[in-house]
């Protein structure tokens, strides 16, 4: 019996996390944003941008922007986790723009290399079976316009969120889904 209030009482805590849970509304906002650019900007409807990586705006970085400012705000900016928080968001952003964006640069030019540069036949098939030719993914990494853009929402979401609405668990005490206590 103990293991099932054991269970209970941890998803209570992550049901009010708060900081959590805006961190991962921004990352969610972030990502459909990207099929409104897609709409937008393409002129086409293509929901298989919201499970893609890259492109604008960077969910990660909304993701973390968002969770390092609810901790800032709940815990207060001057706290160590928030310091952490920080730090690890910044090396996030720096990965996001600097070396996905060259992975996904090289695997462009990879990709343009003519075929038959190499050998692409399986090791356990026979030599005269068709060439296995699969194009490296290009769209790693992000452009600093969509780090930059993908930072802004993060705290846009999470701060007003956390301000004006607290945890889920706070939600839906307020709602009256659940009974206070």
């Amino acid at each position: 019996m103990s293991e099932a209030i054991g269970a209970f009482d941890a998803l209570g805590g992550l049901l009010d996390n708060g900081v959590l849970a805006w961190g991962l509304a921004a990352c969610g906002v972030a990502q459909l944003s990207k099929l409104l650019t897609e709409l937008v900007v393409h002129r086409r409807w293509r929901p298989a941008v919201l499970v893609e990586t890259g492109g604008m705006p960077s969910s990660h970085s909304s993701l973390m922007t968002g969770t390092a400012a609810g901790l800032g705000w709940e815990l207060g900016f001057a706290d160590p986790l928030f310091a952490l928080a920080a730090v690890l968001c910044f090396i996030v952003l720096y990965d996001a723009s600097g070396v996905r964006r060259a992975a996904g640069l090289t695997a462009e030019r990879v990709n343009g290399l003519p075929d038959g540069l190499w050998d692409t036949h399986p090791q356990d098939g026979p030599p005269e079976a068709d060439p296995v030719l699969r194009p490296l993914k290009e769209n790693l990494g992000h452009t600093r316009a969509e780090v930059l853009v993908g930072s802004l929402i993060g705290p846009l979401v999470a701060l007003p969120g956390l301000a004006l609405l607290g945890s889920p668990l706070q939600i839906a005490r307020g709602a009256g889904w659940l009974p206070l206590g």
